[in-house]
């Protein structure tokens, strides 16, 4: 092994009821190489089962730059080692779909290829405002992967979603906040402070009734209003029998601020 293999990709805390996961390979922008997707879906898999939400940052002044090219370019078989790659990452990508709590990520610099597909399975992406995202498949011949071309087409549209991968385009920072790539814009020395409090915020509520809320947030786009209710439905009532439910209902009447954390 080399020194840089040696070294973590990813690293690990855990702060009060968060669990914090930072991509720290800055030397090559937290490029995604096997040794990335392997302990990043690590990370997720061993989520401390106390904590409440899952932070997602990076190191270094880029947040992820998408695929390795040069191990590309040295692979023998490139076929295989892109799709072998591809299949790893599409396992983070779902454990962060599928995630327990949920999943806040803050993104700055480059977000460029299956960057671009992690930020789109995150629940809440706040973004520095100098943040570039651009899906970069064209420019080396490839096809999105990653999840890449469902978080575009969702938040963008088909049209636009086309326009940008075909003409190896890029958003802005702006431009991904007006199409809701990502849910808050700001200032880049803002960045940290705001993310931790956002994680907080969220860790402070009904966590199972957030995972239920993403659920019917994600289906939304695909269903019928009938379907989408009798879903609704049947999530409202799992709501309402569970600890969570039982201790916000508690709260209101007696007029006091609930307490999630304990609500077993």
């Amino acid at each position: 092994m080399t020194a840089a293999q040696d070294r973590p990709a990813v690293l690990t805390e855990v702060d009060g009821d968060v669990w914090r996961i930072t991509l720290d390979n800055p030397d090559t922008g937290n490029a995604l190489t096997p040794q990335l997707a392997s302990e990043l879906a690590a990370a997720f898999a061993g989520r401390p089962d106390g904590t409440r939400v899952v932070l997602l940052t990076a190191n270094g002044p880029r947040f992820c730059v998408g695929g390795d090219v040069r191990s590309f370019a040295d692979a023998a078989d490139p076929g295989t080692f892109v799709g072998r790659l591809a299949h790893d990452w599409h396992e983070v990508i779902r454990a962060v779909l599928y995630c327990p709590v949920p999943v806040v990520a803050g993104v700055h610099g480059a977000v460029a290829g299956a960057g671009v597909g992690l930020v789109g399975a995150c629940d809440v992406v706040i973004c520095a405002r100098t943040t570039k995202i651009r899906p970069a498949y064209g420019a080396i011949g490839f096809s999105p992967d990653g999840g890449t071309s469902w978080a575009l087409t969702r938040s963008l549209g088909a049209p636009r979603a086309l326009d940008l991968m075909l003409t190896n385009g890029s958003l802005t920072a702006a431009e991904a906040h007006l199409t809701g790539l990502v849910a808050r814009l700001v200032e880049d020395e803002d960045l940290r402070r705001t993310t931790e409090q956002v994680a907080r915020e969220i860790a402070d509520g009904p966590i199972r009734a957030m995972v239920r809320t993403r659920a019917l947030v994600r289906r939304a786009a695909t269903r019928t209003l009938e379907e989408q209710l009798d879903d609704e439905a049947q999530l409202v009532a799992e709501s309402a029998a569970d600890p969570e439910g039982r201790e916000g209902v508690r709260a209101f009447v007696e007029k006091r601020a609930p307490d999630f954390r304990n609500a077993r």
